[in-house]
């Protein structure tokens, strides 16, 4: 039997039983019946500062000198998941302060005065990811600007940006009642992250002119 594929669902919520987290539990729910083994995080459990000035708070051996829990979640959680899946409520028509820090909080680790930065620039990359969100409002352009930063983050890192699911709710679990079916969408998400079809092509990218198999 081969081992299970493992999927990080990170969770930028403050809320424990909102609208995020309800999605986060569908795309766990999917993966798990896929046979992945699935870690679920809530990232203000593990960072309390954003990043500073690396210059000044670096510590001599080269490590972090933010005295959180980020690193076990950088190095335990996100190096070895092969897929993620980033679910944040929409705040200000961004990602929540929570998932921002969280990419922010990743420099301290790739910069080149982090000893060990080949290995993590190595292992951030070729991931495949996901993007959950959550907001009150339903006019398209409200997460416009979340997709594209999740795009441009997957394309920077070699990774394979598969697919985005959005809910519409506001107060506790509200999401459940959208008649566009996000907690269906983001289950299917979770259960189809290591198989779902990718193109991305360039101009010069091999292809055999066909996306799906016969």
């Amino acid at each position: 039997m081969s081992e299970s594929r493992k999927l990080l669902v990170l969770v930028g919520s403050p809320r424990r039983a909102g609208n995020s987290a309800a999605l986060a539990v569908a795309v766990q729910r999917g993966a798990e019946q896929a046979g992945s083994a699935v870690t679920v995080r809530f990232i203000d459990d593990y960072i309390t500062s954003f990043l500073r000035d690396c210059r000044a708070c670096r510590l001599p051996d080269g490590e972090c000198g933010i005295a959180d829990r980020f690193r076990p979640l950088f190095f335990d959680d996100f190096l070895p998941a092969e897929g993620v899946v980033f679910c944040s409520p929409v705040y200000w028509y961004g990602l929540s302060a929570q998932v921002k820090a969280f990419f922010d909080r990743t420099f301290c680790y790739y910069a080149a005065s982090y000893p060990g930065s080949a290995r993590v620039i190595e292992q951030m990359s070729g991931k495949r990811i996901g993007l959950v969100m959550a907001s009150e409002e339903t006019y398209p352009g409200a997460s416009l600007g979340i997709i594209h930063q999740i795009q441009e983050y997957s394309r920077y890192t070699h990774s394979e940006f598969v697919g985005v699911v959005r809910g519409i709710g506001n107060s506790r679990n509200e999401v459940t009642r959208d008649p566009g079916d996000p907690m269906v969408a983001a289950e299917q998400l979770g259960r189809e992250i290591f198989e779902r079809r990718y193109s991305d092509y360039r101009l010069d990218t091999p292809r055999s002119g066909k996306v799906w198999p016969l």
